[in-house]
């Protein structure tokens, strides 16, 4: 068994602002997913709430890479209560065999993208939407599809608000610059590289909210899908849990050729995350909201990190 073969994959997890907040602690029958909080974003993400998400990403990445190989995979979540950061242990058992149903999800590790512009004027059928749903069920999380259009208009409001709040934070700006970077580093959001310098001092000396508000507001209402992502509770366990979630309902999207996006300023702005809440039956915590469609074109993936520096070895 090559655990660094599994670990290739595992590091293609989205995450918020491309952060890729994980170190996987290796040895030769497990791995331990550790939170890299100095990727932490506390403006954006105070309570590492979306830094968790993202590590749960990775998890399911590394869960689908291991019944792929046909290799077992035992998993215990926040094994030792007094150090946070470790997330996760992974116990590896070649003879234990996989799941058919995860190992089918391996093809789509590659092919996943966080899809930020318009979709095609396409609708998704009901039977896909179902199997969306059955994927965040499967995981021990709700998946809930807004398709009124009294919902639709709410939940784009919510995000126009979101964005206005955030842009008027200049903590929050300046966050959002520093991980505006060249694809060549490996993280963050990719800007060209000549242009990087001007777009990270326009981003941190301007308030844009009213034009991100406006454009953001007509994708929540153009786009063919919105769904939210939610759980019971709303511990670290929880968000773990939805970040595996999360990337399970991902790959089946992109077995279906449909990509997503987030639109979670509503999630993300402590004042306006009960007003999502009240729009879901049975008031769950809303942890992520989704946008999903069929993307009009091919884009490259997020560049990632240098497996060596994530990858610490015992």
């Amino acid at each position: 068994m090559d655990v660094e073969e599994l670990l290739q994959v595992a590091v293609l997890a989205p995450s918020s602002h491309n952060t890729q907040p994980w170190i996987f602690r290796a040895g030769p029958r497990s791995v331990r997913l550790l939170a890299d909080r100095k990727r932490a974003l506390p403006a954006n993400d105070p309570h590492d709430r979306e830094l968790t998400i993202s590590c749960g990403c990775a998890l399911f990445n590394l869960r689908v890479a291991a019944s792929r190989h046909d290799i077992g995979a035992s998993i215990s979540l926040f094994p030792e209560p007094e150090d946070p950061d470790v997330l996760a242990e992974i116990d590896f058992s070649p003879k234990a065999g996989g799941s058919g149903e995860l190992g089918a999800l391996a093809s789509e590790l590659k092919r996943r993208r966080t899809y930020r512009k318009r979709f095609a004027d396409r609708e998704v059928t009901a039977g896909v939407l179902r199997e969306l749903s059955e994927a965040a069920d499967a995981e021990g999380v709700q998946l809930h599809l807004i398709d009124d259009q009294n919902g639709r208009h709410a939940v784009a409001d919510l995000v126009a608000q979101g964005d206005s709040v955030q842009w008027s934070d200049a903590s929050w700006r300046r966050e959002l610059a520093h991980w505006m970077h060249p694809r060549r580093q490996g993280d963050g959001l990719t800007v060209p590289r000549l242009l990087a310098p001007m777009a990270r001092a326009v981003v941190r000396t301007f308030d844009m909210g009213n034009g991100v508000a406006a454009k953001d507001r007509q994708l929540a209402e153009a786009s063919p899908v919105i769904m939210v992502m939610a759980t019971a509770g709303d511990s670290p366990e929880d968000w773990l849990t939805a970040g595996q979630a999360l990337e399970r309902t991902l790959l089946t999207a992109s077995r279906h050729h449909l990509q997503a996006s987030y639109l979670n300023q509503p999630i993300q702005v402590a004042s306006l995350r009960p007003k999502l809440q009240d729009l879901i039956p049975g008031n769950p915590f809303p942890q992520i909201l989704l946008r999903f469609g069929y993307p009009t074109e091919e884009i490259e993936p997020a560049p990632r990190r240098d497996l060596e520096d994530v990858v610490e070895r015992f």
